[in-house]
């Protein structure tokens, strides 16, 4: 099968290299020909994993070509991916094709999820709108290099879902499906506002249990979030909820939690985001869940949390306090 990664984020060249190794014709469409030079040459995203060397086989290219994909996967951060729509989308042979988002965030003004810009997006151009996600606890930098690890296809059509299984399912990375596309896509953008105040957390250094408070708690209100927009429970017990905000709370590698620990030392949020190489997608995300919730009426207190220490100065010792001294109450 024929596999299109947009964009060469190293979460998209890391895709790429799954599907290369479920044994699939794998390409990454590049901004620029001096990108796709770069690369084709290295081999090696060498700004965002140095080191980790990409398939020989893979093609970094400038313009899609050839008969349709059977996957594209859209790997840009979530606040470009309407723009790659429109960029891109024209450039495709239309065709027998399931648009995949590898992005996990929230659409600020919109507040739609990817999968409902790629819906929207698609149908404005014209195309079958086919679509899902992949999530997990996935820290690019070990798939890349080839260690084990699991993710979440999620689709609505069980079809899809067995082909993006397909696409990208071997014996270093297992996929697993589920219909559950709400739930997999706000597991993977909610978590990322948790990881933020657990990377804060270890800078204060407030402790073990603590974190291990934080993130249960932070699990809940992502779980309640979910399930008031549709979701299924159960999804967050799974990989694409506590799976991916374990693995993402625990690694150093973690641009959410290093930003996080940033706040927490003092640094503030322009400085923090001008000091990171990746985009931190939870900054964004935070702002946008908060509307959300407001809208519902669902009390997200540590996504508040957050937002004040981010946003209005706050500083993240007295937003730790805040949340202890609110009235205590039932688990759940």
């Amino acid at each position: 099968m024929k596999v299109l990664v947009v964009a060469a984020t190293s979460w998209g060249c890391t895709l790429a290299a799954c599907a290369h190794r479920a044994g699939h014709d794998a390409s990454v469409l590049c901004r620029s020909e001096s990108e796709a030079a770069t690369l084709t040459e290295s081999r090696e995203l060498t700004r965002l994993m140095p080191g980790v060397l990409l398939p020989d086989e893979i093609a970094f290219v400038t313009e899609p070509s050839g008969p349709p994909p059977g996957v594209v996967i859209w790997a840009a951060p979530s606040q470009r991916l309407r723009g790659n729509l429109r960029t891109v989308l024209p450039m495709l042979t239309p065709g027998d094709t399931v648009h995949v988002s590898a992005a996990k965030g929230l659409e600020r003004g919109s507040h739609q999820r990817m999968t409902e810009v790629l819906d929207q997006e698609l149908n404005l151009a014209g195309r079958d709108a086919r679509v899902g996600a992949v999530s997990g606890p996935n820290i690019a930098r070990e798939i890349a290099a080839g260690l084990p690890a699991a993710t979440v296809a999620a689709a609505a059509d069980e079809s899809d879902r067995e082909r993006i299984q397909h696409a990208l399912n071997s014996t270093s990375f297992r996929v697993y499906t589920n219909p559950d596309v709400i739930g997999v896509e706000l597991g993977g953008a909610l978590k990322n506002i948790i990881v933020i105040a657990a990377g804060a957390a270890s800078a204060l250094r407030l402790g073990d249990n603590a974190r291990a408070a934080l993130l249960t708690r932070g699990l809940s209100e992502i779980a309640r979030m979910g399930v008031r927009l549709g979701a299924e429970p159960s999804t967050f017990a799974g990989l694409a909820g506590l799976g991916d905000l374990l693995v993402t709370a625990m690694s150093p590698r973690s641009r959410n939690r290093s930003f996080g620990e940033r706040i927490g030392a003092g640094v503030p949020t322009t400085d923090a985001l001008a000091d990171t190489a990746n985009v931190v997608e939870g900054v964004e995300t935070v702002q946008v869940a908060l509307e959300m919730a407001e809208a519902l009426g669902e009390p997200m207190p540590i996504s508040t949390a957050v937002s004040d220490v981010l946003f209005a100065g706050l500083d993240a010792h007295a937003a730790i306090r805040a949340l202890m001294e609110r009235a205590p109450t039932v688990e759940g």
